[in-house]
């Protein structure tokens, strides 16, 4: 069965096509940050109304590239949550009525569910079970995941996600939008040891997270730098080196944690910051004594995809978890959505 796929769960517009037999057949994305740089982060209406003008234009690219028509789907994937609202209705309605009009099921799927099954798009694909970080602009959690729709939850953050602590701190740094890439970006032309920034609930003996006084930490030294003669650009540096460092040995040290805890020895890092190329040298060098191993998506689908809907899709429809009905098309979305309450399904 092919499926094509949709997500519009904030600024970015995926589209893709999955075959449940050979896997990801083509794949479109537009990404709105240039339109959102001069606000300085997403605007949602703005958002929505982009995901509007691009949907159709990306699903025609995406069965071109696969050879494909619309006669050829078997099924309707979309985000349902979480998400902006109005982004997630585009999305939601153009997948219904698509569905509705071609007389084919739409399976709504959790965003997050998505980038956790990412890194099964490419081989090697990492067995059952492993520990999932799911770490992005919105969220960052441990997961324990059994297999597919199931997944049991061993920590998350209390506060800020770690993609904000980036992109919070970026903006006190007065770095451009998005911040995230670009602190990271800034931090290799600088000496993380010049400033000794906080390491939130490192030691807390639990598996959550927190990173809202590292904002406040950064905070208070872009302050002192500005009363003592400004913020020169190596300072930035340095004080983005130093962030990074802080957040990337959080989340190094929770993941070993949360593996050594379970007794498991695969790590999945799923999400945008999973890009982060300082948390995936951390993460090697700290796995290799455990004998352990990493996965990680193709920076390509790192980020908010349709590929990684879609594939989520085809995951849940080969292990019966999906319906195939065909009845109503009502349809909602949720803003915000528990991803253990997929278990309860």
């Amino acid at each position: 069965m092919i499926i094509l796929g949709f997500e519009s769960s904030c600024d970015e517009t995926g589209v893709a096509a999955v075959c449940t037999e050979r896997g990801l057949l083509a794949h479109a994305l537009h990404s709105q940050i240039a339109m959102h740089q001069e606000y300085g982060g997403v605007v949602p209406e703005l958002a929505s109304r982009d995901h509007i003008r691009r949907v159709v234009p990306l699903t025609r690219q995406v069965l071109g590239q696969a050879g494909l028509s619309l006669a050829d789907v078997g099924a309707i994937a979309y985000t349902a949550g979480p998400g902006l609202a109005g982004a997630l209705l585009v999305g939601a309605s153009v997948a219904q009525s698509l569905a509705w009009s071609l007389d084919l099921p739409a399976i709504p799927i959790h965003h997050l569910e998505g980038h956790l099954l990412s890194p099964l798009l490419v081989d090697p694909r990492p067995p059952f079970p492993f520990v999932a970080l799911l770490v992005s602009g919105g969220h960052t959690q441990l997961m324990r995941v059994d297999g597919v729709g199931r997944y049991a939850l061993l920590g998350e953050t209390l506060d800020d996600a770690a993609g904000e602590a980036f992109d919070k701190s970026a903006k006190l740094l007065g770095l451009g939008y998005p911040g995230g890439p670009a602190l990271s970006r800034l931090a290799e032309q600088g000496d993380a040891a010049r400033f000794d920034l906080p390491r939130p609930m490192l030691h807390s003996g639990d598996l959550d997270f927190s990173f809202s006084g590292l904002k406040t930490a950064v905070l208070t030294r872009v302050r002192a730098a500005e009363q003592q003669g400004g913020l020169d650009e190596q300072t930035r540096a340095d004080l983005s080196a130093a962030t990074q460092a802080a957040i990337v040995d959080v989340l190094a040290a929770k993941s070993i944690k949360a593996l050594k805890q379970t007794g498991l020895k695969r790590l999945v890092v799923a999400g945008g910051v999973g890009a982060n190329s300082l948390l995936r040298s951390k993460l090697a060098q700290a796995l290799g004594p455990m004998k352990a191993q990493a996965y990680f998506p193709p920076l390509a689908l790192c980020t908010d995809n349709g590929a990684m809907i879609a594939f989520a899709a085809a995951e849940r429809v080969r292990h019966g978890l999906a319906s195939l009905d065909k009845g109503s098309h009502a349809f909602t979305v949720r803003t915000r959505w528990d991803l253990a309450d997929l278990c309860e399904a």
